[in-house]
């Protein structure tokens, strides 16, 4: 099996990348981490062709991005090209607005991508969902994910699953890391971490109390290609030192 990569998922430092000096130095700091690797998402409106030339200058690989539903819908041309440009082939949503929270949605969002998945696989890309822990209310019975794990072909819909997330729906990680192999070329790492007055923070990984013993060992069976470290928050702590700190806890733990 091929060696899972690590990347910054690059939404953990959105406020230095808001031109395209921010992005420059951003990029710099994380290759000094050493991932060799970013998922683009949250920045500001810059030059896809410089952000190119900076990836490239600092040696590193952008493994994925963000990109809104919106943009997908409206604006797909630009879209692949902008990937292309970046010679990145997984794609990806955060998340859908919230009017496709629900089983209604959930059809709509399926009839709507369909023909950009068919677009984008002609230009050598995949389409990744990325979960939140809205996606684990129950709809008759089953699960939003679970249904549209069901209803969407693989060769349609891939899944970028966001462990802390999962934990944080009631759901197993490592289950649905799992249950979705081969179809997650992407998973998004991030801790889970309470405080004495049982408020659940974001934590850098390994800091927390999620079971990666089970979850980094079952993404490599599942064809996992990238992990991507975000954290929504990181607190009073700088958020590339917290990026510093989960690379240096995966090296620990020998996947990184």
């Amino acid at each position: 099996m091929a060696k899972v990569l690590v990347g910054a998922q690059l939404y953990t430092v959105r406020q230095f990348t808001q031109d395209i000096k921010g992005v420059a130095e951003t990029f710099k700091k994380i290759a000094e981490i050493g991932y060799p690797g970013v998922q683009i998402s949250g920045f500001g409106p810059v030059d896809p062709k410089e952000v190119a030339k900076i990836a490239e200058d600092n040696g590193l690989i952008i493994a994925s991005t963000h990109t809104s539903w919106d943009r997908f819908l409206h604006d797909l041309d630009a879209v692949i090209e902008e990937h292309l440009l970046w010679k990145c082939k997984h794609p990806a949503i955060g998340g859908l607005p919230a009017e496709y929270r629900s089983l209604e949605g959930l059809k709509r969002f399926l009839d709507e991508l369909a023909p950009i998945a068919e677009k984008l696989a002609q230009a050598g890309m995949d389409f990744s969902y990325h979960n939140h822990n809205h996606e684990f209310a129950k709809y008759e019975g089953k699960t939003w994910l679970e249904r549209l794990f069901e209803e969407a072909p693989p060769e349609m819909l891939k899944f970028e699953l966001d462990v802390y997330w999962v934990q944080a729906g009631g759901a197993d990680p490592a289950y649905w890391v799992a249950k979705c192999a081969g179809r997650e070329p992407l998973l998004h790492l991030k801790d889970m971490a309470v405080t004495p007055e049982r408020e659940q923070r974001f934590a850098e990984v390994g800091e927390g109390n999620l079971n990666w013993q089970a979850i980094l060992p079952a993404a490599k069976r599942a064809g996992v290609e990238w992990f991507l470290v975000e954290q929504d928050q990181c607190y009073d702590r700088d958020p590339f030192e917290s990026l510093a700190i989960s690379f240096r806890n995966l090296q620990e733990m020998g996947w990184a």
